[in-house]
């Protein structure tokens, strides 16, 4: 049975806290609908009703290199897919099922090329995978929280075994971590409280599974969510007294927390936010809200300067191809992120007070500062005094920007202010990164 061991664990996290940058891709049969990676529970539409987009799945347009090629554009570091979404659904060659895309008109391995289109761009590899199944015959139907059948007293659980699907899921989970190369990073979904049934890591045999996956994989992350989703909290890990089956992280979904994550001893813990560009995982034909690429910038930026990562999804329509908006938005980041990627990868909390004009990052003597909005005057940087000051400039450029002297800063004696320059508008209205190389 698998055992904490924190030096092994800091090592084995060491990539994720520099990558700060990730895509999660959420696709699959749903995407055919277009209304939803949930329309089948939202819906409670039967599992006949449900058949004819495995029937038309065909992905004519699927290209993962195209998906790996725009995330390495966009600058992100690694990328989570969905190997097996909550419909039960696979992307991915098992023996233990014929409801997979191999079986779909496209018999294509969508996960083989995934994972060889991400290792060809650099990317690290991630698998989704849920641990519900709206498919299986022996999963819970009738009574559960979430089944697409929990209404309707015909899908009684009479005879159907519950260990029989665990067996299934944990021939799965080995199947994904043997038969694909190197995984870095497995992200269960989910556990959550279910009226009669409570849907907890013991239940899915948690330690079980995950002295399976880290036995097949050493060096994989994992996610929280065996131990917590769904019922609050932050997991073992957080408590100081890991169990068999903590996460590696914390993975807060559709949220930035507000202080970042520290566990009861008041140590950061490693976490990443998992925020949709706008307001659905899957593809869902009628939301075009998508936040603009500007505040997705600035969001990254509030994760990094909190500790944390940020994990960006993209949902491929039917024929597989990432939306035009996404594409945008991820050009926009891209743009940034080539000029600014230093005051990201690898950093973290600059341990100073939040400053009015935007952000902190820091990395090693490295500070960075975000500016959103400039100052009448000079800038002032709170937190540093001048003595601590070896260089300033501007990221973007490395142009240096002197520290000013003027009089009308002499009030502030124990203050650093940047002089920007004359000009009131900032280079980059979106985000403006000052690197402050301090002594100390």
């Amino acid at each position: 049975m698998y055992r904490f061991d924190r030096e092994a664990y800091e090592k084995r996290v060491a990539w994720f806290r520099q990558a700060r940058l990730g895509m999660f891709i959420h696709w699959g049969l749903y995407a055919l609908p277009a209304r939803g990676e949930w329309v089948r529970s939202n819906e409670r539409m039967p599992l006949e009703d449900y058949q004819r987009y495995f029937d038309a799945f065909t992905a004519p347009d699927c290209d993962p290199r195209q998906w790996a090629q725009a995330a390495k554009a966009a600058g992100m570091r690694y990328m989570v897919f969905t190997a097996k979404h909550h419909d039960g659904f696979c992307l991915f060659d098992s023996k233990l099922t014929d409801y997979t895309s191999v079986h779909t008109p496209c018999h294509r391995d969508f996960v083989a090329e995934y994972v060889t289109a991400a290792r060809e761009a650099g990317l690290k590899v991630g698998l989704y995978y849920s641990l519900l199944d709206w498919h299986h015959p022996d999963y819970p139907h009738f009574g559960d929280r979430y089944h697409p059948m929990r209404d309707d007293p015909r899908y009684s659980n009479e005879n159907r075994d519950f260990s029989r699907y665990l067996d299934y899921l944990h021939g799965q989970v080995r199947e994904l971590c043997t038969n694909y190369g190197k995984i870095d990073l497995m992200w269960f979904d989910f556990s959550y409280d279910n009226p009669d049934f409570p849907m907890r890591a013991e239940t899915w045999r948690g330690g079980e599974l995950v002295s399976m996956v880290r036995t097949l994989q050493p060096d994989i992350l994992i996610d929280n969510r065996l131990e917590v989703s769904g019922e609050g909290g932050f997991g073992s890990l957080w408590t100081g007294d890991p169990g068999p089956c903590h996460g590696d992280f914390a993975c807060p979904e559709q949220l930035i927390p507000p202080e970042g994550i520290r566990d009861r001893q008041g140590r950061d813990m490693v976490w990443e936010a998992c925020i949709t560009m706008n307001n659905n995982w899957g593809y869902t034909r009628d939301d075009g809200y998508f936040k603009p690429a500007d505040m997705v910038i600035r969001k990254l930026v509030e994760c990094v300067s909190k500790g944390g990562n940020l994990l960006l999804n993209v949902g491929p329509d039917g024929r597989g191809r990432i939306p035009r908006q996404s594409l945008e938005v991820l050009e926009k980041l891209g743009a940034w992120m080539a000029v600014n990627g230093e005051s990201v990868y690898g950093c973290g909390k600059a341990e100073l007070p939040k400053p009015e004009f935007g952000r902190f990052t820091r990395k090693g003597n490295r500070l960075y500062c975000h500016i959103y909005e400039n100052s009448i005057g000079p800038l002032p940087i709170l937190g540093i005094r001048e003595e601590d000051v070896a260089e300033m400039r501007l990221l973007s450029t490395y142009a240096q920007v002197p520290i000013a002297r003027s009089w009308v800063r002499s009030n502030y004696p124990d203050l650093v202010f940047a002089d920007l320059g004359p000009d009131p508008v900032l280079p980059d209205p979106v985000d403006t990164v000052l690197e402050i190389t301090l002594r100390r």
